[in-house]
């Protein structure tokens, strides 16, 4: 899975600024900011976007003319290991 930088500093927060704020750390985190819960100083959680995790897949034909392949691509590869020692030495 890509990793993304958030395009702000993390924001830093307490548990219970968390509990109290959280539709405005929801904006924060809409906005692009990550925002970290921590439990008396130490981070314990994580607000970040959310991402559907599904790869975009281009509809059929949305590469057309931009792959080409060469004239002999399916040509046989009868010589193509003959460099490899052979096998069981």
């Amino acid at each position: 899975m890509e990793s993304s930088l958030p395009l702000t500093p993390a924001l830093r927060v307490n548990v219970h600024e968390a509990k109290t704020q959280l539709s405005k750390l929801l904006q924060n985190v809409e906005a692009g900011q990550e925002v970290v819960i921590a439990r008396a100083g130490v981070p314990v959680a994580r607000l970040v976007p959310w991402h559907d995790g599904l790869p975009q897949v281009a509809p059929p034909g949305a590469m057309a003319g931009q792959i080409h392949l060469h004239a002999a691509f399916d040509e046989p590869l009868d010589d193509l290991f003959t460099c490899l020692p052979p096998s069981g030495t």
